[in-house]
């Protein structure tokens, strides 16, 4: 396990409105990253593993598949992940992380 992989699975323990990292979620055979709450949003939001799609993410917990999504122009749940992988090695390069 890499020094990220680490940091995203210490994440992934906390309760999911106190995760500061994506993390992704499979149901009903549909994969979404979910992105944590910005300090100014009022819910996070479930973008699509693969296409450029969202929906809030107390939808997608109460609805699965069935939660309504809609296009988004610029992000998906893959491009999330990777932007927050590219964040975190930057931040363990500037000595940041411990």
């Amino acid at each position: 396990m890499t020094e990220i992989d680490a940091i995203f699975t210490a994440d992934r323990e906390l309760p999911p409105h106190e995760r500061s990292l994506p993390w992704p979620e499979t149901r009903d055979g549909i994969t979404v990253v979910i992105e944590p709450k910005p300090h100014w949003g009022g819910d996070m939001r479930a973008f699509r593993s693969g296409a450029r799609e969202y929906c809030a993410y107390a939808d997608w917990t109460a609805n699965g598949a069935r939660a309504r999504f809609f296009g988004h122009v610029d992000t998906c749940g893959d491009d999330l992940i990777r932007e927050a992988r590219r964040h975190v090695a930057s931040e363990i390069a500037d000595g940041l992380w411990t």
